[in-house]
């Protein structure tokens, strides 16, 4: 199986805003504090949500992102797909040449798990991940860095 940074990445940023998205347009830099990923690998990441119209994009002063829908009607499997990312367990790439240009002994096994991973991903939208006790209780942690970092540097 291959999920690469890509999609990891994206399924971190999208729940991080749906989980913030509370307090207006977040911007991308916050995101990138919160979750510790490059700026400039978030937009290009953004800029492929907004194609797919899973976020809408608020110019200006106090601008930022937010979900194009409600985190209820998106899935893990939309986010990865969005940044052009799959889950696929095959050699091949599902293209049945895995054996000098035949399909293996496994071919088929590896295609249901594929299906299977995909089917699971499908079945999880970012609001259910938002409702899960131990992700909230990460989301506060992170929150509660970034403001102590804040206080820190206005009292000094």
């Amino acid at each position: 199986m291959r999920l690469t940074t890509k999609g990891r990445y994206a399924v971190t940023a999208m729940l991080d805003l749906a989980m913030n998205a509370d307090t207006g347009p977040i911007s991308l830099a916050d995101i990138s504090k919160r979750q510790e990923i490059s700026l400039s690998y978030l937009e290009q990441l953004f800029a492929r949500l907004r194609r797919a119209r899973l976020v809408d994009s608020v110019r200006g002063p106090g601008g930022g992102y937010l979900l194009a829908q409600a985190a209820e009607g998106i899935t893990v499997a939309q986010v990865i797909e969005a940044v052009n990312e799959s889950v696929d367990t095959t050699r091949c790439g599902g293209l049945s040449d895995c054996q000098q240009g035949d399909t293996c002994l496994t071919h088929h096994l590896w295609c249901e798990l594929s299906e299977h991973i995909h089917g699971f991903l499908q079945e999880i939208t970012l609001a259910q991940l938002a409702g899960r006790g131990e992700i909230q209780a990460i989301a506060n942690r992170q929150r509660g860095r970034r403001d102590d970092g804040i206080m820190a540097s206005s009292t000094s």
